[in-house]
């Protein structure tokens, strides 16, 4: 069985920032891709980020330049470093990883959700 379980979420001034992990465990053999969405109330859900096992990263066009994802390949860890937040992102985090488990199964798996307030 595998777990993701985000952190880092709360209330934050706009401007300001703040950081989102992401930490694995469970029954893994290896993480391919890792990444971070989002999901407004009444909107689908909306991938923003996301590194691949090689730390090659890819962006959605709006957080470039002002988030930057990582990850901790030996802690099983993503991060999401969030810059100069404005109001319009107030929503709730996701995070998500591709992994192959210890009995060969290949499988999408979701955190729960962490919720990100920006307001003053």
């Amino acid at each position: 069985q595998v777990h993701l379980v985000e952190s880092g979420g709360g209330l934050v001034q706009p401007g300001g920032s703040l950081r989102l992990s992401c930490a694995a465990s469970g029954s893994i053999f290896s993480i391919y891709v890792m990444g971070w969405y989002r999901q407004a109330p009444g909107k689908q859900r909306e991938l923003v980020a996301f590194i691949n096992s090689d730390s090659s990263t890819n962006y959605v066009d709006s957080v470039k330049g002002r988030y930057t994802i990582s990850r901790d390949n030996a802690k099983n860890t993503v991060y999401l470093q969030k810059n100069s937040l404005t109001t319009q992102y107030t929503t709730v985090y996701y995070c998500n990883a591709d992994i192959i488990t210890t009995t060969w199964s290949r499988t999408d798996y979701w955190g729960q959700g962490t919720q990100v307030t920006v307001s003053s």
